[in-house]
């Protein structure tokens, strides 16, 4: 059901914000691809609360547990299973929260669903569930790597009004990791700091943009009609909390221009590849991957949980205010990074699988 992703590379994540821990086992990795607890750790440290100044002040080191599918530091081909066990829990900030709906949240939703949810932390609705599509998209790029020399790289690109100016052709992971914000742009993230803390200082939160690349993907990748790599990718990073936006290539940008102005004209480079002039295509014709950059960028709305006072109702409807307890990040985007890396590389360890399958190494 909706604790499921991918076709091939399949994963199933589980877990509660404040239950025992939250995981995810990975069915159809291939075999003997090599892979190392501190390369899945290195994502979820990225990813981890706590980090800085800038995150929510939840302080859980997020080890990784490997039960299953890897041995002698080899994926095994079998189900590999990883967990990561719940630590710093305050369930007695939510306690509010019990009955009182937050704003934009998905409590009011869930009971709407279901009937009954778990409101010490927002359970399943929690960010932390991502914590096991980042495990998994760390197995992800190391496939990806490994047989196709894929590397993706994500970046905070705007903050509320504030836009890094960054080369996404030339962008390096030691620049996003610069920083405690990740935009690569260093005078920019400076004032994007001070701006979260000022958000932050005042009981509120603020949103923005993630962009994404992936270099040196292959060509053929993506199925049509319903299975184009960019319908998967959106898709895939929609599912992530938080989410409100997605474009790739040009994007909304390119609907103010004409057909001569957007169209990627093609030529042959000088060892008789065909390849495009520009890339307003984003790296993506027709639903299949043309050999050039995959760029996309995700919107993130502000945080919903906030500390300023809000109308609201209980859930039996009654009208009261709430300012919320707990820890929580006044801006996303941070910790949002390795997100989006890790489920551009899953969409892409699928479609490189499914590809191969079809068609072998063409």
């Amino acid at each position: 059901m909706g604790s499921n992703f991918g076709h091939l590379f399949r994963i199933s994540t589980f877990g509660e914000s404040h239950g025992g821990g939250v995981g995810v086992v990975i069915d159809g990795c291939p075999p003997q691809i090599e892979i190392s607890v501190d390369e899945i750790q290195f994502e979820l440290d990225r990813r981890r609360p706590g980090q800085s100044k800038i995150t929510t002040p939840r302080n859980e080191a997020d080890r990784c547990e490997i039960l299953s599918g890897l041995f002698e530091g080899k994926t095994l081909g079998t189900p590999i299973a990883i967990l990561v066990r719940n630590q710093d829990q305050r369930s007695q900030d939510y306690d509010e929260m019990a009955v009182k709906y937050r704003p934009s949240h998905a409590d009011a939703t869930y009971d709407a669903k279901y009937g009954i949810r778990n409101w010490q932390g927002g359970g399943r609705s929690s960010a932390r569930e991502t914590i096991g599509r980042v495990a998994a998209g760390a197995i992800a790029k190391k496939i990806l790597h490994d047989l196709a020399g894929v590397e993706i790289i994500a970046y905070v690109k705007r903050i509320k009004d504030l836009e890094g100016v960054i080369d996404p052709n030339t962008v390096t992971l030691e620049a996003v990791e610069s920083n405690i914000v990740r935009c690569p742009d260093s005078e920019c993230a400076e004032q994007m700091v001070d701006l979260i803390e000022s958000v932050r200082n005042q009981g509120d939160s603020i949103g923005g943009v993630v962009e994404c690349v992936a270099r040196r993907v292959p060509r053929g990748l993506g199925d049509p009609v319903f299975d184009k790599l960019e319908a998967d990718l959106a898709k895939a990073v929609m599912s992530l909390p938080a989410t409100k936006g997605f474009e790739i290539g040009s994007g909304f940008a390119g609907t103010v221009m004409t057909g001569s102005e957007h169209n990627d004209e093609f030529y042959t480079d000088e060892n008789g590849e065909i390849r495009t002039v520009t890339n307003r295509s984003g790296g993506v014709q027709g639903g299949i991957s043309n050999g050039e950059n995959i760029l996309i960028r995700v919107a993130f709305k502000p945080t919903a949980t906030i500390r300023k006072e809000q109308r609201t109702v209980t859930n039996d409807g009654e009208e009261v205010t709430l300012a919320a307890k707990g820890r929580h990040d006044p801006c996303v985007l941070p910790r949002a990074v390795p997100m989006v890396e890790a489920m551009v590389a899953l969409v892409l360890c699928d479609h490189l699988l499914r590809q191969r399958g079809q068609c072998g190494d063409r």
